[in-house]
């Protein structure tokens, strides 16, 4: 693991990132946890093992794996028109005019083939969403009212839309559940799995522990978002499941080492294997992957890899041009974070960081390769 540990130093040494926090697990054994760099520059403040990071779209696979353990409960269907559940979201027109084909789905708003827009791409529908007054929504139960009055981008289950969809995946937990986003996951997540500092706002008594958040600027980083007066210290009123959870490296490797070991971990079950199978296949219109279907990429939008319901599948490693193993699942966050599992090589990663955009540098395929190359078959 030194050459992965390398890696992340060099990075930081060279003044690209701030700090980070590095972890590999394999197996029941961590090979490798490591802080290093400053968690806010400004105060010098080192980075720790439980710093606290905006994990931003990593949220995005936790609440898509809460809706899929009320769908064992047999609360809903995939193939279930969302409608059903939020009547207020209605029909949406296309853009241009003109009925959809068919409502969207369950199971669309699980692998973005809703049809919504990304809020934060080039597109019209997205600039209609924002004119809008998408950011003044307060409550996630104001969404389905507020897109309904909007066209879709695309017809439901034709492309492959990254954005908004993840939301209303928490406001269907929350509508099947009878539970704020929040109490579910904190009760059938985060509780079972001790995951003690994960959630949608930092605690005061933790606050000493949360990062500083930084934007790249022509090869550095500048601050943009200060975790003393950072929004996230105070419990919001608009839950996001696209992008609204703040945790640890420990905490995010025990969802990880519990996707890994197959929806168990320490003896407690969180979904089951078979569930998670499906969820981590690749569910995209033929078989095809991301660079056939994606209308807007957001963490990624590459040749040989696929979408399942709430995470990155790898298809073809040849194809997809960077090392691993068919079947490893994956996502990472706005600010630079990744994780990626294995199951066929029991392999968890967690990596967190703070600097926006997460193209700023190839670090997630650059620790797929040290990874990989540090494990022996």
């Amino acid at each position: 693991m030194e050459r992965v540990a390398a890696l992340v130093r060099r990075y930081v040494d060279a003044g690209r990132y701030p700090g980070a926090v590095t972890v590999v697990a394999q197996r029941d054994k961590v090979m490798l946890f490591e802080a290093c760099g400053r968690s806010d520059v400004e105060r010098d403040v080192a980075m720790r093992p439980d710093t606290i990071f905006r994990i931003y779209s990593m949220t995005k696979p936790i609440v898509s794996l809460g809706l899929m353990q009320l769908y064992e409960d047999g609360r809903f269907q995939l193939d279930d028109p969302v409608v059903k559940y939020l009547p207020a979201l209605g029909r949406p027109k296309l853009l241009g005019g003109g009925e959809s084909s068919r409502e969207m789905t369950v199971r669309d708003v699980l692998m973005h083939t809703s049809g919504l827009a990304a809020p934060n791409s080039k597109h019209v529908v997205s600039r209609l969403y924002r004119q809008a007054g998408l950011d003044s929504l307060t409550r996630l139960q104001e969404l389905p009212a507020f897109l309904a009055d909007l066209p879709l981008q695309a017809d439901p289950g034709a492309r492959w839309i990254y954005g908004i969809s993840t939301d209303l995946v928490g406001l269907l937990c929350e509508t099947l559940s009878g539970m704020s986003l929040d109490r579910y996951l904190r009760e059938r997540i985060f509780d079972p799995l001790d995951m003690t500092d994960t959630g949608f706002w930092v605690p005061e008594a933790s606050i000493s522990r949360f990062a500083a958040n930084y934007g790249y600027d022509g090869g550095g980083f500048k601050l943009t978002d200060d975790p003393r007066t950072s929004s996230y210290t105070r419990p919001p009123t608009y839950l996001s499941g696209v992008a609204g959870l703040v945790s640890t490296a420990g905490d995010y490797l025990r969802f990880a080492r519990m996707l890994a070991a197959g929806g168990s971990l320490d003896g407690v079950r969180i979904i089951g294997p078979r569930t998670l199978r499906f969820m981590t296949a690749n569910h995209l219109p033929g078989g095809q992957d991301l660079a056939a279907v994606a209308d807007f990429g957001g963490e990624t939008k590459r040749a040989g890899q696929g979408f399942g319901l709430g995470f990155g599948v790898l298809l073809d490693p040849a194809v997809a041009q960077t090392i691993g193993t068919p079947g490893e699942f994956f996502w990472g966050g706005a600010a630079s974070t990744a994780f990626f599992v294995s199951p066929a090589d029991e392999l968890a990663v967690v990596f967190l960081t703070q600097l926006r955009p997460s193209s700023s540098y190839p670090i997630r395929r650059e620790l797929r390769a040290a990874i990989y190359a540090s494990l022996d078959d």
